[in-house]
């Protein structure tokens, strides 16, 4: 079935900038190419982030935070990530499955935000489809707004809390409707949600960390864990 596409939010049809945006791309899945696959048979994350402009004002700080869980998933070792991201009119971009963090934190600095509507449907789908080729232990994303059907994202995610993969949805910002279906989709895929802004950065760095751990030993290793982080994730898994 054919999707329908809705017109992306871009403020500018500018020639050059259309130009630069194609060459960005183009640059980002050279650099994908150039990544070293992942090994079987370990934990696995797919890491998913709104590149929509909306995010611009805070996207440095939102950077450096995730390059942190990276560099923490470096030193726990034993997890596979993927980047996933949007932005624009229907770009929807997921590099290969890769066990080296530091590479795929210099992947996510190429990424630049770019007017357009949130596709949050294409991640969750393309999470399943992953999931079934090979077990996704979670899910995490990461924006600030959302402008989809509730009702279709609600019967993703429940998917998703069937097939045993969680989602954990980070929400930059204050907005009430993306609150709503954040939690939403947390519950119905058992995972967990959680706000940031810009004075809560250590903590977001360290539940990304929690994330990352419970994707490499489940409940089990988060339960084990001592970190305030770690009890806070376990309290929304139930």
């Amino acid at each position: 079935m054919a999707e329908t596409k809705t017109p992306a939010k871009t403020a500018s049809g500018d020639v050059a900038a259309q130009r630069s945006s194609r060459a960005e791309v183009d640059e980002f899945l050279e650099q994908v190419r150039s990544l070293a696959p992942a090994p079987a048979g370990r934990g696995r994350l797919i890491f998913a982030m709104d590149a929509t402009m909306s995010r611009q004002p805070s996207w440095d700080m939102a950077l450096e935070l995730q390059a942190d869980m990276f560099r923490a998933v470096k030193a726990v070792g034993g997890l596979d990530v993927q980047l996933v991201y949007f932005r624009g009119f229907d770009e929807c971009q997921a590099s290969k499955w890769v066990g080296d963090p530091d590479a795929l934190a210099r992947l996510m600095r190429m990424v630049s935000c770019r007017g357009g509507y949130t596709q949050i449907r294409k991640v969750l789908t393309h999470a399943h489809r992953e999931s079934e080729r090979a077990k996704v232990n979670a899910l995490i994303y990461v924006g600030d707004c959302m402008e989809e059907d509730v009702d279709q994202l609600s019967q993703l995610a429940g998917q998703l809390g069937l097939i045993g993969l969680p989602v954990f949805l980070f929400q930059e910002g204050n907005d009430a409707k993306a609150e709503r279906i954040f939690r939403e989709i947390a519950r119905l895929s058992r995972g967990a949600y959680c706000r940031f802004d810009a004075g809560s950065a250590r903590q977001l760095r360290e539940l990304l960390t929690a994330v990352a751990v419970y994707a490499i030993g489940g409940r089990k290793a988060l339960e084990e864990s001592k970190s305030g982080a770690a009890q806070l994730l376990l309290q929304q898994l139930g």
